[in-house]
């Protein structure tokens, strides 16, 4: 089963096991229907700003719907054993994120650690999702739409952020690579 199908069939596992119709989980986490409806039936995979309001909705960690396997501690996550997700901001573009969880297996975790390939996207659409996030760019620039406000951060930079404020992530001049800790309350 490919990730796509993985996560969508997942979330609507958890839906229907809460006995929530796919409307009033919609809703519930502030998502169009459609974009849901295209979760649920892999056609997409959501953002991870989307993953974390899913997850609120239903109660669940964001690594519920994305973990394969539990692992013992320490988890460690090789580079050439990473397994790719596509993130997709809109159901008909391509994504502009690939992200490789690097905590998948942890099933006490409270931060969900990922590694990102960035590609440059004219989409500036930002999100707002519960937590904070700490991003550290190892490649490339990045830019950052935190509220009015723009900043581009280069290779070694970090940022840290309260992710209630809408923001939007993206390469600036070709492809950028990031560590990126979502923590979530």
């Amino acid at each position: 089963m490919n990730q796509e199908n993985k996560i969508g069939k997942r979330i609507k596992t958890y839906r229907e096991k809460l006995a929530i119709g796919v409307e009033e989980l919609a809703d519930k986490a502030g998502l169009s229907l459609s974009l849901l409806e295209d979760i649920e039936a892999g056609k997409i995979i959501p953002a991870i700003g989307v993953m974390v309001k899913l997850s609120r909705a239903l109660g669940q960690r964001v690594g519920t719907f994305t973990d394969d396997q539990i692992a013992r501690d320490p988890v460690i996550t090789r580079s050439s054993d990473r397994e790719e997700g596509v993130a997709l901001h809109k159901g008909n573009d391509q994504g502009h994120y690939s992200y490789y969880s690097l905590g998948s297996g942890k099933t006490d975790r409270h931060m969900e650690p990922f590694y990102i390939n960035i590609s440059p996207t004219e989409d500036k659409s930002t999100s707002a999702h519960e937590g904070e996030e700490f991003v550290v760019v190892t490649s490339g620039a990045v830019e950052l739409i935190y509220g009015n406000e723009t900043y581009v951060l280069n290779e070694g930079d970090s940022m840290y952020y309260n992710s209630l404020v809408p923001h939007c992530l993206s390469a600036v001049g070709g492809d950028a690579k990031i560590y990126a800790v979502i923590f979530t309350y």
